[in-house]
């Protein structure tokens, strides 16, 4: 296993352990109306019931336990043994069945070509060095015309100082660089302490996305900065970086094989 993914998983661990942000699971008015949580961009289509989901770095109680309350036949991925022992337990307590697997996102061998359905991934891919590596999985485990709705936290965003000098946020990284991120201030909401990250360039994020197999149909920034909040908040620094990006894609129809089969990363 890459070191810096065995010491992702040991910082989720600990991270559940002390109820830091992006642990908690679903919760009571959540299950009122799951498919609003699971769907605020409103690009699932029709009925989940039977759907085949997977939830892909997506531990933690929360999303795989609300695709089941829709109907979904749903398997969710995690390297964190800790996130997901909470989709274990929620799943037991609402009487719901999820599949989980234990393993990194990039790496998938137990789950079968063409095997899902819809594969929901939130913000998780700075936490892997080769962020190619999981498209090419994900392109292999989705069926034909699968839907894939992921989350990437934008390069600007991991470039940028956590807290303001003068009158904005100082890109301190250079956009074209290799190997891990600094370690992250602590106090920062946009990145998670204790944790190591890496920043993927747009040209891997969205062309990477389309070399593996894949059209992109939308693509969503989240609205959550507010210029008058305290410099330094989560949404003062979201006014002028967006944290993260949304994007909708689509597994192209069979002939994408040929072209994935033959297409070798630089």
């Amino acid at each position: 296993m890459d070191p810096a993914i065995k010491h992702n998983r040991a910082a989720w661990d600990e991270r559940v352990r002390q109820r830091k942000p992006h642990t908690g699971p679903a919760t009571d008015k959540d299950f009122e109306n799951p498919r609003a949580v699971v769907d605020q961009c409103g690009w699932l289509e029709g009925s989940l019931e039977g759907k085949r989901v997977l939830c892909l770095a997506a531990g933690g109680g929360k999303q795989s336990v609300l695709f089941a309350a829709l109907g979904a036949v749903v398997t969710v991925v995690d390297i964190s043994p800790e996130m997901l022992a909470m989709d274990k337990r929620v799943a037991a307590e609402r009487k719901l069945k999820v599949q989980t697997v234990e393993t990194s996102m990039e790496a998938l061998p137990m789950l079968g070509d063409g095997t899902f359905d819809l594969i929901i991934q939130p913000v998780s891919t700075s936490y892997v060095p080769d962020v190619l590596a999981v498209y090419r999985e994900v392109a292999r485990v989705a069926a034909s015309g699968a839907l894939y709705i992921s989350q990437h936290k934008q390069p600007a965003c991991l470039q940028a100082e956590s807290f303001p000098a003068g009158k904005g946020y100082m890109m301190a990284e250079p956009y074209q660089r290799s190997g891990p991120l600094p370690p992250v201030v602590e106090g920062s909401r946009h990145r998670e302490a204790g944790t190591i990250e890496f920043l993927h360039r747009w040209e891997d994020l969205v062309g990477g996305m389309c070399r593996c197999g894949f059209v992109i149909e939308d693509l969503l920034e989240p609205r959550v900065g507010n210029v008058q909040a305290g410099p330094g908040t989560f949404e003062h620094r979201s006014a002028f970086l967006p944290p993260f990006v949304t994007i909708k894609a689509r597994r192209k129809e069979k002939e994408a094989k040929a072209r994935l089969a033959l297409w070798v990363p630089a």
